[in-house]
């Protein structure tokens, strides 16, 4: 009996310091929420990708390192995208001459309507497709529209958790994350 309880004085401290440990280290390696990140004034990094073109070809974010990113995450079936297909076009047709990409990232939706979407707002910017929705969970989309600035470092400066028709608002937006330093 004493021998037991030697071996449980030793084996349970043991035990529980391996658990503690093990929570740590798990911690650590959880990502940080974006959104939590930004509401303590922190820029956390863009999560990478590489996703598929609607005109072809592939979709590298590292790519667009020293440029402006607005990463507008969108369906064709969402009403509020609708209203700001044209917001993020003039965005891309007034601002893509001072370094800033807009980029759409369709998920939740049909190729088809997707690419019916892009060809009725007469949209020139980069779309891509997140068809299993992967992109989406890493970026922390609760829903569309959701768009994110990227400043040119890759580190996201500014985020709208749905629609914004403002366009002085998407110019703020924009001008924010343009003068927010970072190098290449």
């Amino acid at each position: 009996m004493r021998n037991l309880l030697l071996r449980l004085v030793i084996i349970v401290p043991v035990v529980l310091l391996i658990g503690l440990f093990g929570y740590i280290l798990a911690q650590r390696e959880m990502p940080k929420s974006i959104e939590v990140a930004l509401a303590r004034g922190e820029r956390p990094v863009a999560p990478m990708f590489t996703l598929p073109r609607y005109d072809g070809g592939k979709l590298v974010l590292t790519d667009l390192r020293g440029k402006v990113v607005v990463l507008n995450f969108w369906a064709s079936w969402c009403g509020p995208c609708r209203d700001e297909a044209p917001l993020l076009e003039k965005v891309w047709r007034e601002y893509r001459d001072r370094g800033v990409m807009v980029v759409g990232v369709n998920i939740q939706d049909l190729e088809s309507a997707a690419r019916k979407f892009i060809q009725e707002f007469r949209i020139t910017y980069p779309n891509v497709r997140d068809g299993d929705g992967h992109i989406a969970k890493k970026y922390g989309v609760t829903g569309v529209p959701e768009t994110f600035f990227i400043d040119r470092s890759g580190r996201i400066v500014q985020k709208f958790p749905g629609a914004v028709v403002e366009f002085r608002l998407w110019q703020q937006a924009v001008e924010r994350a343009l003068e927010a330093g970072g190098g290449i």
